[in-house]
């Protein structure tokens, strides 16, 4: 973990934790680093943001840092991450900057940065921007007169990103009634447009931003205004997304939660038999459930588990040459389209299986057996010391012991939030429950815990 960037970008409390000035001098570094290339030609940056109040300000933060290192700024204005990897990477791009929290309340917003093959940026020059963060080199060269670059509106990005979304569908969306649900946040600005496109009847929530109320009781995280949509509307299918658009959890016909492994699971079996995945092998995170694996097992697709985490769901992708691989929480990765997490590419994946097999969405899922999972999210002071204590590894050691093997325990720190997670499988809710909470009463027994 860096001293600014975790796993998923710079993030925090807007203004608090994470400044204008933060802003500035992240594109004042990235418009001098990228404006030194052999060929002398000026650094060119594509920005996306999402619908938080304060994605403007940091927009703007972010431009004069960059045009004072005479680099050009291409904005994409609301759009969602995965947009911007697609501009980056096949307009030439040398970076680009994603203005987001992703799933995070609208207080809080976030700097996640890509390189120019549209990959989140490598860990090399992250550490570079924060030596510059803290004053190391002192001062960096200043643009002057016609060095200085200009910041250009680029919406015309966001807008092939739209075609190229509806270039991957394989047929007419036509007498399928979709419900969406944008989270007030980037997926409302494509969203409906897609889908509309491709012949759907939409019925559309949560798309009218005003940004203060991005994922609120909304999106991928608050899914049960989506179930109640497609139960009361009789659609086929409904997708949530989160904030930024790079995640999607589906709802089936009968208002069922078809979170990422069941996503998974239907679009690994799918590929399998059309002959499409690559090394019989989809790549899943420690957090997936027992269940899947139990009918990966039968459907004779192989697996392998990273750490939690869409960058690390990808490195192993990349490494082996698989070609789908993702996380429960809809983070779903078709490498043979995108480089990062595409909630609006996994809905469409998702309704090509759907029209493709010509089975409702139920039924395609209905083979996964999932076992009872329970995760709670515990505030702390301090994620390593939490983690580290000697109580809580006790208790969870204990909890673990109490499931005699049926079961599992899993202790993790958050890459974005001073969180650390608490998760249990077992056979019964009332089991994991119980888990969890002996966990947690361990670390509030040790002051661990921010009430």
């Amino acid at each position: 973990m860096g001293r600014y960037f975790g796993t998923d970008g710079f993030r925090g409390e807007a203004n608090l934790d994470l400044t204008p000035r933060h802003a500035f001098l992240v594109g004042r570094f990235l418009g001098w680093y990228f404006g030194q290339n052999p060929k002398g030609e000026r650094c060119r940056v594509a920005i996306g943001k999402d619908t938080r109040r304060s994605s403007y300000m940091l927009e703007v933060a972010l431009s004069a840092g960059l045009t004072s290192s005479g680099a050009d700024v291409y904005l994409l204005h609301v759009t969602p991450t995965p947009s911007v990897s697609y501009v980056v990477r096949t307009e030439d791009f040398d970076c680009g900057i994603m203005i987001s929290a992703s799933h995070n309340p609208f207080y809080d917003n976030g700097i996640k940065l890509i390189n120019g093959n549209g990959e989140k940026m490598e860990e090399s020059v992250i550490e570079k921007v924060e030596d510059w963060i803290d004053g190391t080199p002192a001062t960096l060269p200043s643009a002057s007169r016609g060095e200085i670059g200009r910041t250009t509106d680029y919406a015309a990005g966001r807008n092939r990103y739209i075609g190229h979304l509806i270039s991957l569908a394989t047929r007419s969306f036509k007498n399928r009634r979709i419900a969406l649900d944008c989270a007030n946040g980037s997926a409302s600005s494509i969203a409906k447009n897609v889908f509309d496109a491709l012949g759907a009847d939409t019925v559309v929530i949560h798309d009218t931003p005003n940004g203060t109320n991005i994922n609120a009781d909304c999106g991928s995280t608050h899914i049960e205004g989506l179930r109640e949509t497609v139960r009361k509307e009789h659609c086929d299918a409904g997708f949530a997304f989160d904030g930024d658009a790079d995640r999607c959890i589906a709802v089936d016909e009968k208002g069922s939660v078809v979170n990422g492994d069941l996503i998974l699971y239907l679009c690994g079996k799918y590929m399998k038999q059309c002959g499409e995945l690559r090394n019989n092998t989809v790549v899943t995170t420690v957090m997936s459930n027992f269940g899947l694996y139990k009918a990966f097992d039968r459907a004779g697709i192989g697996y392998v588990k990273t750490q939690v985490g869409d960058k690390y769901v990808y490195e192993n992708m990349v490494k082996n040459g698989n070609c789908l691989g993702g996380e429960q929480s809809g983070h779903i990765i078709f490498s043979k389209y995108e480089t990062t997490g595409d909630g609006m590419v996994t809905a469409l994946k998702v309704m090509e299986v759907l029209m493709e097999t010509k089975q409702p969405l139920s039924r395609l899922t209905s083979e996964v057996e999932i076992h009872p999972q329970i995760l709670k999210n515990v505030r702390v002071a301090d994620k390593e010391r939490a983690l580290g204590n000697e109580a809580v590894k006790r208790a969870a050691a204990e909890a673990e012991k109490r499931l005699g093997g049926d079961g599992r325990i899993l202790l993790r720190a958050s890459g974005t939030e001073p969180l650390v997670r608490v998760m249990a499988e077992a056979s019964t809710d009332r089991l994991c429950e119980a888990c969890v909470d002996q966990i947690i009463e361990a670390m509030r027994r040790e002051n661990l815990v921010l009430e």
